[in-house]
């Protein structure tokens, strides 16, 4: 049974003033620090609105930024290659799957690491098509064997052409994105059908604190203009990019991304955007990017409170761990801040399977080991189901005191569904644990890699492929 799009928002480290604090602190950046913008195509839309600006410091009364966060939908919906894998982006549902850009695979059993390439791209696409409680593909690898001028559109075509769910991922070039748009349009049948039910999305970063670069600001314009679904996150670091206090965090995160929605409801009104966060701290020894640590749960969860209050769909940061090999800290790190996020009703919630290293490499075991914490955690988002069905009123008094609910129907009926079916978890008595191997986690994990790997996978029809590559010579078959 795979559950996704649940309802989560159970958890909520932000009380409502909490909220109001946060808002008021965020209008004020805007409004009396402003932001950096260093595309000229977007400080014209600024420009063009009546925005204050001076040089390439934009400032915005609040009510403009509120006015602008009204025309993007509440919802957006990422389709997949089949209905079933469809998200429906909003309130507090939840989905969660994978992220990147790794530079590193490794194997998780040994430690032993090497670059990740494009074909490794292809099997982790393939692999992840065949877990189900990973819900989506963000593209989670840079294929270090791919010239630079053609990663774009060979890291979109590796997924699209081995997972039939939802494919969302990062550009690097203009020409990139044009190419990445070709070929989805493609297989889509027409530009005006890849519009109507979008099966990629791409994430445009700000840069924390307070500042859209050149580049990214470009590209968001051009993607708003082709309305295609943006991810719009920050990722401020507690004590480098922003205060080092959660909450000045989380008012960094919100005015970064904020600062981007605004941007693509100047250039097309009503464009699919994903207010986002890729929040965490740093190792206060050494200042490096930390991603298992439990604030980053903290941060990304409240978030997705600030996300509810300005009624726009969430792109949030969860499941990474710092170590090194699939082992305990690796499990706990990625299960606590998935949770946190998961019960506080994150919608897209990336990452939150496979990276480990800092977020620098990924592992097929890993994949396997987060599948089934996802498992574990839509159930918790799924809550207690309290009704007369599930009270048992009648079967209780029917059974009395010192029977037994072994074999009631009551039992069979509800026995696969109430609780969580581990598919790589060990629930066996020692003994026969022992007879079968001793086998570990990740042991057990690189079996079930194995076994979806050696299985017939999904590719797109010949047809398409062939009409992709005679018309992108760049495209790596």
């Amino acid at each position: 049974m795979t559950r996704k799009g649940l309802e989560g928002g159970s958890y909520k480290p932000l009380s409502a003033d909490d909220i109001a604090q946060i808002h008021d602190t965020a209008m004020k950046v805007f409004e009396e620090v402003g932001f950096q913008i260093n595309s000229e195509k977007a400080l014209k839309y600024f420009r063009d609105a009546g925005a204050k600006v001076d040089d390439n410091i934009v400032r915005l009364p609040r009510q403009t930024v509120l006015d602008l966060i009204r025309q993007a939908p509440s919802e957006v919906i990422l389709y997949g290659r089949e209905p079933k894998h469809n998200l429906n982006l909003g309130g507090a549902r939840v989905y969660a799957g994978t992220g990147g850009t790794a530079l590193n695979i490794i194997d998780g059993i040994s430690g032993e690491r090497r670059r990740a390439t494009l074909q490794d791209l292809k099997t982790i696409a393939r692999l992840v098509d065949g877990l189900e409680n990973i819900h989506f593909f963000l593209l989670p690898t840079y294929p270090n064997d791919v010239p630079a001028e053609d990663v774009d559109v060979n890291r979109f075509f590796a997924g699209l052409d081995n997972t039939s769910k939802h494919i969302m991922g990062g550009v690097y070039t203009h020409e990139g994105i044009q190419q990445v748009l070709r070929v989805a349009e493609i297989i889509a049948g027409s530009a005006e059908q890849l519009r109507r039910e979008p099966f990629i999305s791409i994430i445009l970063c700000a840069i924390s604190p307070l500042v859209i670069d050149k580049e990214y600001g470009d590209m968001i314009v051009t993607m708003a203009q082709a309305g295609i679904p943006l991810a719009l996150p920050a990722e401020p670091l507690c004590g480098s990019t922003s205060p080092v206090t959660l909450a000045g965090n989380v008012v960094i995160q919100t005015v970064d991304s904020l600062a981007e929605v605004c941007l693509t409801q100047l250039v097309n009104p009503g464009t699919p955007a994903i207010f986002g966060s890729v929040a965490s701290s740093n190792d206060f020894r050494d200042l490096k990017y930390v991603t298992g640590c439990i604030e980053m749960g903290l941060v990304n969860t409240a978030s997705a409170q600030m996300a509810q209050f300005y009624g726009l769909p969430y792109y949030a940061t969860a499941g990474m761990s710092d170590a090194k090999v699939v082992d305990a800290q690796c499990g706990y790190e990625s299960a606590l801040t998935l949770l946190l996020c998961a019960l506080g009703g994150a919608n897209y919630i990336h990452d939150a399977a496979g990276l480990l290293d800092f977020a620098l490499s990924v592992s097929l075991e890993k994949y396997v080991t987060d599948d089934e914490i996802i498992g574990m955690v839509m159930r918790a988002v799924e809550g207690i189901k309290v009704n007369e069905e599930t009270l048992a009123f009648d079967l209780i008094k029917e059974v009395g005191p010192g029977g037994h609910f072994v074999y009631t129907r009551h039992t069979r009926k509800h026995m696969r569904t109430e609780h969580y079916q581990p598919s790589l978890s060990d629930r066996e008595h020692l003994e026969r644990w022992r007879a079968e191997g001793s086998l570990d986690t990740a042991t057990r994990a690189r079996a079930v890699a194995e076994r979806i790997l050696s299985a017939p996978g999904y590719s797109l029809p010949q047809e398409i492929r062939r009409r992709i590559l005679d018309e992108i010579p760049s495209v790596i078959d």
